[in-house]
């Protein structure tokens, strides 16, 4: 038996709503901060950076309580999926394997997950750990949350500086998924090439020759 590790953002999920809230909450065009996050994201920037361009003074954690508390904060449902999330994660189970979501999110983001019941074994979240990727501690979470070897663990990511080097380095393996912004912008980065495989889609990870 296997274990497999899925990020979230761009691995199971779409960012496109997450991001299209923010704008609609701040009253800037949805392109705008579409764009910025895409320009923070090439240089290689935390996301949230993209907000700060445009709201220098903002206080992010008091700006999500407030959206929270108006009803217009985190959302997910199963459009936000990638069509070949419930299948690949079903199918992984069906074989035996052990099936895990951790990823950069928040606590609420793990209540909503959760609440779509995924074909998975546990769900966490950043939020709930104390600790975010890249942080080593983040990868001894998760290692402790599958109860197995960190050898016998496939971390799947878009990410390669928040997903590929911090798994390997914390002696997993890694599948580097080329998908969303990061993962098609930095599939040719070094950063990637410690990836066991790369991968287009999630449906790979049911041939790959794991041994």
């Amino acid at each position: 038996m296997r274990t497999f590790a899925f990020d979230i953002g761009e691995t199971i999920v779409r960012d496109d709503r997450y991001w299209n809230s923010w704008a609609d909450w701040l009253n800037i065009p949805r392109h705008t901060l579409s764009a910025l996050v895409g320009a923070v994201v090439a240089q290689g920037r935390d996301n949230a950076e993209a907000v700060r361009l445009l709201r220098p003074d903002i206080d992010l954690a008091a700006e999500y309580a407030a959206r929270e508390a108006a009803g217009r904060g985190e959302h997910l449902d199963d459009s936000d999926l990638y069509p070949d999330v419930r299948p690949v994660l079903t199918a992984l189970r069906e074989a035996g394997h052990q099936v895990l979501i951790a990823g950069n999110q928040t606590r609420r983001a793990a209540e909503l997950l959760r609440a779509l019941d995924l074909p998975v074994d546990a769900i966490a979240t950043s939020g709930e750990w104390g600790a975010a990727k890249p942080d080593p501690e983040f990868f001894i979470r998760l290692v402790d949350l599958s109860g197995t070897d960190p050898s016998d663990i496939v971390y799947v990511g878009d990410h390669p500086a928040n997903d590929v080097l911090p798994a390997k380095a914390a002696g997993l393996r890694t599948a580097h998924l080329r998908r969303g912004p990061w993962g098609h912008l930095w599939a040719d980065d070094p950063a990637a090439a410690p990836a066991d495989w790369r991968i287009t889609s999630l449906t790979e990870l049911l041939t790959l020759p794991i041994e």
